[in-house]
């Protein structure tokens, strides 16, 4: 469950002035751990085991809605 614990911590981190190259760096960490936390949920079907996924999820897409920035649209 060494990867659970990556996974808990990761969540854990404090996520403040980053720059872009560290927001990438944790886009690709936490679809890492959330790839490899598929593969244990798809064996033992643990509800916990979702529940990590889908907070990882949201940090997740939080920090890529960041580093995509606003369509020029939307500034006018």
């Amino acid at each position: 469950m060494e990867l659970i614990d990556k996974a808990l911590e990761f969540e854990q981190r404090k996520r403040r002035s980053l720059s872009t190259s560290d927001r990438v760096e944790i886009v690709r960490e936490a679809k890492e751990l959330i790839l490899g936390l598929n593969e244990i949920y798809k064996k033992n079907r643990d509800q916990n085991i979702m529940d990590i996924m889908k907070r990882l999820t949201v940090i997740k897409r939080k920090i890529e809605k960041r580093l995509k920035g606003r369509p020029l649209t939307e500034l006018v």
